[in-house]
C-alpha cells in the first residue's frame, strides 16, 4: 500500500511540475522572460505561489527545467538520426547536428529566448554562462551512443569529438553564421577527423 501511495504521489508531482513548465513555456512564448514574475507562473498554471515555490524554488530553477525539457525532447530526435546512419559516422553526425540546427531556429520558446526584443534575459544564459547541465546531459548521450554503434574509435577521441560537436552546435544555435546545412556538414567533417586521426 505504501508504494502505491508513493507512486501516486510522484505520478502526481511529475503532473504538476509538467503544468509548470508548460504554463511557463506559453508565457515566455507569448511575452519573454524578463518581465515573468513567479505570480504570474502560479497563476498561469493553477497552483499557488507556495506551491510554485515548494516545486521548484525559484525562477532561475523554473528556466533551468525549461531550458532541459527542450533539451531532451532535441536529443530524442538526434538520436533517432544518429540510429538511422550508424553505418557512417560523418553523415550520422551532420544529418543530427542539421536537425539540431533546424529544430533550434523554429522552436518557438527559443526563438523568445535568443531575441533580446522579446527578453531572453536571464534565461539566455542557460545556452552560454550556465549551459554546464546542458552540455553535460548532451554530451553523455551522443558520446554513450557512439561508444556503442562505433566500437572501432578510441575512448579519447570519443571524449574529444562528442565535446566538441556539443559545444560547437551550441555555439551556432546561439549565433549562427552559416545555413545550418553547410554548418552541419562542417561540423560532421571535424569529427570524421578526430576519430581518424592519431597523434604524432
Amino acid at each position: 500500500m505504501l508504494t502505491a501511495m508513493t507512486r501516486y504521489r510522484e505520478s502526481v508531482q511529475s503532473l504538476l511540475h509538467q503544468r509548470v513548465l508548460d504554463a511557463a513555456h506559453d508565457l515566455v512564448t507569448a511575452k519573454g522572460w524578463g518581465g515573468l514574475r513567479m505570480t504570474h507562473i502560479a497563476a498561469a498554471a493553477g497552483v499557488s505561489r507556495q506551491t510554485l515555490y515548494t516545486e521548484f524554488g525559484s525562477k532561475e530553477q523554473v528556466g533551468e527545467a525549461l531550458v532541459m525539457r527542450e533539451v531532451e525532447g532535441f536529443l530524442l530526435g538526434v538520436q533517432e538520426r544518429l540510429d538511422a546512419h550508424q553505418d557512417d559516422e560523418g553523415l550520422a553526425v551532420e544529418v543530427a547536428v542539421r536537425f539540431t540546427l533546424e529544430s533550434a531556429a523554429d522552436n518557438p520558446l527559443l526563438k523568445s529566448v535568443l531575441t533580446s526584443a522579446r527578453g531572453g534575459g536571464d534565461l539566455l544564459a542557460h545556452l552560454t554562462t550556465r549551459s554546464g547541465p546542458l552540455l553535460e546531459i548532451a554530451t553523455a548521450m551522443l558520446k554513450g551512443w557512439a561508444a556503442e554503434a562505433w566500437p572501432h574509435i578510441d575512448e579519447d577521441s570519443l571524449d574529444l569529438g562528442a565535446e566538441t560537436i556539443v559545444r560547437l552546435t551550441v555555439s551556432h544555435i546561439v549565433q549562427p553564421v552559416a545555413p545550418a546545412d553547410v554548418t552541419a556538414a562542417r561540423l560532421a567533417r571535424i569529427l570524421v577527423r578526430i576519430g581518424l586521426l592519431r597523434d604524432r
